[in-house]
């Protein structure tokens, strides 16, 4: 997949993430009703997100891509599922899917940036992965906090879904697009004639 489109689908990820992050820490909260409860949902992310990245490490070289649009759609199903929470236990179960998604994505996201950079060259793509995705944090923190006053929490979940569709589907096109010039590249005969594969 060609970095440029990862830095694209990575930075639609974090604007997604970024612009109801600090609702979704409050909705946890409040769904909680206690610290304690807010924790272990939060701990059932990270530790989720911890023991599915074992899982992910023998699997990651050869379904990277589809990992990341899988992490994508997983999130995105997850935001549409928030609002409709009423039960701890399924908070739990959604903060159990999120870590999953979270695993998937970060490890995702660096195979394919190592896999689209070269060594000794890697630091300026590198720099520019993280100075895109994190100019779309921060405008997305700003976003979410405009948005709220005029619109519900429901809402930015709706939207936060959106845009992790949106980058599923670019990951999905990015990938075809290069997996077709790959296969439309030609291929050199033993007398040195180009031939199509």
């Amino acid at each position: 997949m060609n970095v440029k489109w990862l830095i694209r689908s990575q930075s639609v990820v974090t604007l997604a993430a970024g612009m109801i992050y600090p609702y979704y820490l409050l909705f946890l909260k409040n769904l909680g009703n206690s610290y304690s409860k807010y924790g272990l949902a939060f701990a059932v992310f990270t530790i989720s997100s911890a023991a599915v990245s074992t899982w992910l490490g023998p699997r990651l070289d050869k379904h990277g891509t589809r990992i990341l649009v899988a992490s994508s759609l997983g999130m995105m199903v997850s935001m549409l599922a928030f609002p409709w929470t009423s039960s701890y236990v399924i908070v739990l179960l959604l903060q159990l899917i999120m870590g999953t998604c979270n695993a998937m994505q970060r490890m995702s996201e660096r195979l394919l940036l190592a896999e689209g950079t070269e060594s000794g060259s890697r630091g300026i793509t590198i720099g520019s992965y993280h100075f895109w995705t994190s100019v779309a944090s921060g405008f997305a923190v700003i976003l979410g906090g405009l948005l709220i006053d005029w619109l519900t929490i429901n809402a930015l979940f709706y939207m936060s879904a959106l845009l992790y569709g949106v980058s599923a589907w670019v990951v999905w096109r990015a990938s075809g697009t290069s997996r077709n010039r790959k296969s439309a590249k030609p291929k050199r005969s033993e007398s040195g004639l180009s031939m199509p594969e």
